[in-house]
């Protein structure tokens, strides 16, 4: 009996098993099928970008440990990295781009110059594989931004620098969006903050305030843009003070209606950050994930399938946020395999995804009205061991894509003929 009837026989036994609880499998499966994961394209070259030939990740509140060999050296060998995981994650998803991966034909152009002919490449790249784009400004691994400080420096002069780059970088993601027939969304992270204890706190907000608002002042289609701000709760250099701090950028997102991003790996560690998303939503129409694993700190490990994860999606579809919500990926491990990395926490976003739609959502709302508390917390506990595992080969295999780890197998063999030729 071949893997493929294996997997066909398995998945009829999980069907049955989950009707029995009032769960639709088919009906799960296709609504897996619309979500579009962005997927971050700084994971493939350690965040380097290619404003220059053999560009390094320079500071800015983000470090790259690692060294596996193959990372991709060049536009090109990016791109067909991307392609090589693409083809082994279900479903069609999107591009997450950072400004510093601009197509500049060996001239350098700095950020606050950037213009969307420097991304036509990618523009041609997505629509010819049907991809939707996302878009970030790059306000890092810039002289302008040695001392830690962007749109909120004590200079004007530094800080309308940054406000060209990121107005440049909107300009930029409306053009994404009007080609590409999909809404780009366009977030702005900054490393501004303090080492150490500072003695003026509310200066830089209110720099960040007005510089923002300036970036703002031009407006673009919803169709075509939409605006998003990261928040941290600390970073490499800003241990003791960051200007974009969660308080600061939601309540600017809620008066000025803008998205607000939230990253796993921003928050403390005891901090559940699925909690947030039905709080938020209140006040705010959509919503910007980006899904990373912090370890101890903000680390931006590869996503894997833990219990943090499931609570996320979890809660998305439960408060009926997912329609509201975009999803992206952001970690950089240099450690392993840079493909594999891409295709296990992209995968198993999905796979969290897929556990969120197999819950008898209404027969778990019906127990919580009735106060019958038990009879929730033993259903939450006993979906844990049903065969999700089935329904999500069968979706692999009829999304043409690798069943189990046999994904790993075409890593292996793209590893020893593609990327091992780059050392």
């Amino acid at each position: 009996m071949d893997s493929s009837t294996l997997v066909e026989q398995a998945y009829e036994i999980a069907r049955e098993r989950y009707a029995a609880i009032g769960v639709d499998t088919d009906a799960a499966r296709d609504r897996l099928k619309e979500i579009a994961v962005s997927v971050h394209c700084w994971q493939g070259d350690d965040v380097g970008g290619f404003e220059v030939p053999g560009a390094e990740l320079d500071g800015g509140g983000i470090q790259v440990t690692g060294s596996h060999p193959g990372r991709a050296r060049t536009i090109d060998e990016l791109r067909d990295d991307l392609d090589a995981a693409l083809a082994l994650i279900p479903g069609t998803h999107r591009l997450n781009l950072h400004a510093s991966y601009l197509e500049n034909g060996g001239v350098f152009v700095d950020r606050d110059a950037v213009s969307p002919e420097h991304f036509a490449g990618w523009i041609a790249w997505a629509a010819e594989r049907g991809l939707g784009l996302d878009f970030n400004p790059t306000c890092f691994s810039h002289p302008r931004a040695a001392d830690g400080f962007t749109l909120s420096h004590p200079d004007q002069g530094v800080r309308t620098f940054w406000i060209e780059h990121c107005r440049r970088c909107r300009e930029i993601g409306a053009e994404m969006g009007r080609r590409l027939g999909t809404p780009c969304v366009t977030n702005i992270w900054i490393p501004d903050g303090y080492k150490d204890t500072p003695a003026d706190r509310s200066a830089p907000r209110r720099r960040l305030v007005a510089a923002l608002d300036d970036i703002f002042s031009v407006e673009y289609e919803p169709d075509h843009l939409l605006d998003s701000l990261e928040s941290k709760l600390f970073g490499i250099g800003s241990e003791s003070y960051v200007t974009g701090s969660w308080e600061f950028y939601l309540g600017y997102a809620i008066t000025r209606r803008k998205l607000i991003c939230i990253d796993t790996g921003h928050f403390h560690p005891t901090e559940a950050i699925h909690d947030k998303i039905s709080a938020v939503l209140l006040y705010l129409p959509r919503l910007l994930l980006h899904v990373s694993r912090g370890v101890r700190w903000d680390s931006d490990h590869v996503v894997t399938l833990s219990d943090d994860l499931l609570a996320l999606t979890g809660e998305l579809v439960r408060s009926g946020a997912l329609e509201r919500t975009h999803l992206g990926l952001d970690y950089f491990d240099a450690s392993i395999n840079r493909v594999a990395a891409w295709v296990i926490g992209t995968r198993n976003l999905l796979k969290a995804l897929l556990a969120a739609l197999l819950e008898p959502g209404d027969k778990l709302r019906e127990l919580e009205r009735a106060g019958d508390l038990t009879g929730r917390l033993a259903l939450l506990e006993e979906l844990r061991t049903l065969p999700l595992g089935a329904v999500w080969d069968s979706y692999c295999l009829e999304a043409g894509v690798p069943v189990g780890e046999t994904w790993l197998d075409e890593v292996r063999a793209y590893e020893r003929t593609v990327l091992a030729g780059r050392e």
